[in-house]
């Protein structure tokens, strides 16, 4: 609740009082005006616009202040001089007093108060005789403050009726803006609501279909948000070897899956022309460099097998090294040998050949090894290579499932998104 009005030292005129049923009347026709529109810049509008105007003031403006409450700004003004944009410390001049003791002010001649500044009055030429200021105030909470300046009757002094009328104006003020407020804010989650929705589905609509149990790469995408900004893709590129492509886009929302989009896209596209994964990376990171938003980026890994022998040829682009399982033998890291795509256009890119034989290769994004157990302990990849060896006994589809069942088992946190790729050979079975 606001403090008690602090007035100057001035002898205060108490001016005509305003009769309770019209100061009622009066309150309701305002409190509808502020509430016309759920627009905050429409609000305060016709809030500046019927305050000058019921309060018979020459100048009124509106501060707020900002989200971190670190200044207060002039959102709207009315009469000779504008100064909207202005800003102040929220202990500066009348109006910072206003909002730091929350209390309503009165100065009947401002040349008498050590707190009133004459920059603008200097700059413009606006000459201040008299100020008025009300704390905006919701559930306790100034918000800012509502000032005006120079009565336009009379001596041009405010009396303490005039006060009065301000302080309940400005609570009504206060409220209609508060209310427009959450207006928009509801607005703008609905907004971002359906982004994500649009996002996701441009995301799936990415995503290969399911493959039959027989196709050496299968894949899985589980994401921890609306929208993830993890992708894979695999496909045959002509008769004797299949394309694959795992990746993780930095960032989240609609930039994310727009990226992720033009990304997989290019790959997709380009794999078919394209005699290898190193050529495939320099390719598209070109073309990524040149429109990907500033600070965006993409970890990948990229490559084709050719079924018939079980050779798989790959690139690491500053993604989460693949690992080559085999049964009863160590694991092996294949190592980036490249940052993300999309940072430094003139890259060049490495490859990596290996022989699948009856082993297997895993590629994965840091949200599946960064899991978090109960105790704090993150999966990494020995606990992934653990649980690979706890479920080879099942078909390629099923072991992805598996793989991620066994994480969840565990009760860990996931705070990032889950995808892996799973390739290998008929030899493998």
């Amino acid at each position: 609740m606001p403090a008690a009005p602090t007035m100057s030292n001035e002898p205060l005129l108490q001016g005509a009082p305003v009769p309770q049923e019209g100061l009622a009347v009066l309150l309701a026709d305002v409190t509808h005006e502020f509430a016309a529109s759920l627009n905050v810049e429409e609000t305060l509008q016709n809030a500046i616009d019927q305050i000058i105007v019921y309060l018979n003031a020459e100048a009124a403006s509106i501060f707020l202040l900002e989200d971190d409450g670190q200044a207060l700004i002039c959102r709207k003004c009315a009469g000779p001089v504008n100064v909207m944009g202005l800003r102040l410390r929220p202990d500066q001049g009348i109006v910072g007093e206003t909002v730091s003791q929350n209390a309503p002010q009165i100065v009947r001649d401002v040349s008498k108060n050590a707190n009133f500044s004459a920059v603008v009055d200097d700059d413009t030429g606006f000459v201040t005789h008299s100020i008025m200021c009300a704390p905006l105030t919701v559930r306790g909470q100034c918000i800012g403050a509502l000032e005006l300046i120079n009565k336009r009757s009379g001596d041009r002094l405010f009396a303490a009726s005039d006060l009065h009328l301000a302080t309940t104006v400005a609570s009504a003020a206060a409220l209609a803006i508060h209310n427009a407020r959450m207006a928009q804010a509801l607005v703008e989650q609905e907004r971002v609501r359906k982004e994500l929705e649009l996002a996701r589905e441009i995301q799936l609509s990415l995503l290969p279909s399911a493959a039959p149990t027989t196709f050496p790469v299968h894949g899985l995408n589980i994401p921890v948000r609306e929208v993830s900004g993890d992708f894979f893709d695999y496909c045959e590129v002509d008769g004797d070897r299949i394309y694959f492509s795992l990746a993780d886009v930095s960032g989240k929302g609609m930039n994310a899956a727009l990226l992720m989009a033009k990304t997989t896209s290019l790959l997709r596209c380009l794999a078919k022309s394209t005699d290898g994964p190193a050529e495939l990376l320099s390719k598209v990171n070109a073309e990524i460099c040149e429109t990907a938003s500033l600070g965006m980026f993409v970890t990948i890994v990229a490559g084709y097998i050719y079924p018939a022998t079980g050779v798989v040829e790959l690139s690491n682009a500053g993604h989460q090294p693949p690992v080559y399982w085999r049964k009863d033998r160590p694991y092996e890291e294949l190592m980036a040998t490249a940052p993300p795509i999309g940072i430094l256009p003139e890259l060049r890119f490495e490859s990596t050949r290996i022989e699948l034989g009856d082993g297997s290769l895993y590629i994965f994004t840091d949200g599946v090894t960064e899991s978090i157990a109960p105790d704090g302990t993150e999966l990494g990849v020995e606990g992934l290579c653990a649980i690979i060896d706890a479920t080879s006994g099942f078909d390629s589809v099923k072991r992805l499932d598996a793989i991620v069942e066994q994480i969840n088992r565990q009760e860990r946190k996931i705070h990032d998104d889950l995808t892996l790729l799973l390739i290998e050979t008929k030899a493998h079975v």
